[in-house]
């Protein structure tokens, strides 16, 4: 009876910490983003020039005559597309119950989780869609930096806190293939685009059965020693999504996998052995892979000696952002301007969105607005992800990754290496698994000692 007790005590302080979180990151303050007219923008491999086109002109330094912002338009406006299209993963409150917890939001705990969300939509949008892909209405949705504290946060508070008290609520998802439903649309470029934009977004819905929605990663990582509520590091977070695209069986994800460096390490022949595992009589294709690499940049704080070789690494094609952030707040980054770095924050609550139903709204999953941050400002505990199409593209990625590295480290050791070989090679302990325990005994020490390591994440 005395522990019945203590339990509903236990239930209730998570619905009243739930709903102050709710109500914390439900509002956003007005805050402005400034980009320099004399630099180039970097994001996610492309760069922006916020200039005059012609290079007779100048553009004088602090003018805002209203030519000027005519002539650049054209590129801040491409810019904006751009950043608008990647897919914006936040914090949501009253979506159904986490399994094992009272908990209906991850406000306060799910960040780094959300972040690496975002990462992975980002290489399945490669995947998918191909760098070039903007969404068309990626200029008609609101900017959320001109909301500010009003009476409605107090009305969502209250409410947040009414649906923290009520019951679970059944979700159906579509078992449609998504091969299947673009057959319809062959001829339609734009609407296959469409489809695959919505299905992407619709894999990373709250619900217990989207394939790598916060339910589902939140499973896997209880095999790491992890529940709901407890904070997540950028490591730890790299091999919960390799387990969550391994263990999908969705048709569509057949041809992606993931490969997480062991130790700082890239081995070659591992990395292509997981390519080629679907190469049979009947599929002669590699598969592509998301190549997730965590890394220190320094010890207590960020080494400001890795600025430029992280610049170089968001100006690649391959890069797919770099899961990250400050002390105790986690951020994607998806590119840079001089010495800060763009970012998309996840510390804001938004509603749930059921993604299981026809014509879902799309807004709240793209991030009208970007964010900057100077670089000494960043955690040195980071995950830098890569993606490659085929072999062939993994082998070109490795060598020009392998020059950035050495030219950045200089007389100092690289970041991380690529070597030739598998990691039994080199006497590691080979990470298969088998359906009894999703993570090997030697996965579970590396991730041990990576939550031991890295920052607390709020």
């Amino acid at each position: 009876m005395e522990a019945t007790g203590t339990d509903e005590v236990d239930k209730l302080k998570t619905k009243f910490i739930s709903a102050w979180n709710n109500m914390k990151y439900s509002w956003v303050l007005k805050t402005k983003t400034y980009f320099s007219r004399n630099s180039p923008v970097l994001l996610l491999g492309k760069c922006y020039h916020f200039k005059y086109e012609d290079e007779d002109k100048t553009l004088p330094a602090g003018s805002g005559c209203t030519i000027e912002d005519h002539v650049i338009a054209g590129n801040v406006e491409e810019f904006r597309k751009d950043f608008i299209s990647r897919i914006w993963l936040t914090y949501r409150e009253e979506f159904p119950q986490i399994e094992g917890s009272a908990l209906t939001t991850d406000c306060g705990w799910g960040c780094t989780l959300r972040t690496g969300q975002m990462l992975l939509a980002q290489g399945l949008i490669l995947h998918f869609l191909g760098r070039a892909w903007t969404w068309p209405d990626a200029l008609n949705i609101e900017n959320s930096d001109s909301e500010s504290w009003t009476s409605h946060t107090v009305k969502k508070f209250t409410a947040s806190f009414e649906a923290s008290l009520s019951g679970e609520r059944e979700l159906k998802t579509p078992k449609i293939s998504l091969k299947e439903t673009i057959g319809k649309y062959s001829d339609d470029h734009e609407m296959r685009n469409e489809i695959y934009h919505r299905k992407i977004i619709s894999w990373f819905g709250d619900s217990p059965l989207a394939l790598f929605g916060l339910h589902q990663l939140i499973e896997y990582g209880k095999k790491s020693g992890k529940k709901a509520g407890d904070w997540y590091g950028p490591a730890v977070v790299a091999h919960i999504l390799r387990k969550a695209v391994e263990e999908a069986r969705h048709p569509d994800l057949q041809g992606i996998t993931i490969y997480v460096a062991q130790d700082c390490t890239v081995y070659n022949c591992d990395v292509i052995d997981k390519q080629s595992a679907s190469m049979t009589s009947d599929n002669a294709d590699d598969k592509a892979v998301i190549i997730l690499v965590p890394v220190r940049l320094g010890g207590e704080r960020t080494n400001t000696d890795y600025l430029e070789f992280v610049k170089g690494i968001l100006s690649l094609e391959y890069c797919v952002g770099i899961i990250g952030g400050k002390p105790k707040q986690s951020y994607y980054f998806a590119g840079f301007q001089d010495d800060s770095l763009i970012y998309m924050d996840p510390h804001y609550c938004q509603s749930f969105v059921d993604v299981s139903i026809k014509d879902f709204p799309l807004e709240t999953f793209h991030c009208p607005s970007p964010k900057k941050m100077a670089f000494r400002k960043m955690d040195p505990s980071c995950t830098i992800g890569f993606y490659c199409r085929n072999v062939q593209d993994f082998e070109r990625a490795s060598e020009e990754i392998t020059k950035m590295l050495k030219f950045s480290s200089k007389e100092k050791y690289p970041l991380f290496t690529f070597v030739n070989g598998h990691s039994r090679d080199y006497d590691f302990t080979s990470t298969t698994t088998n359906e009894e325990d999703l993570f090997s005994e030697d996965e579970k020490k590396r991730l041990k000692r990576f939550s031991m390591e890295e920052f607390v994440l709020l």
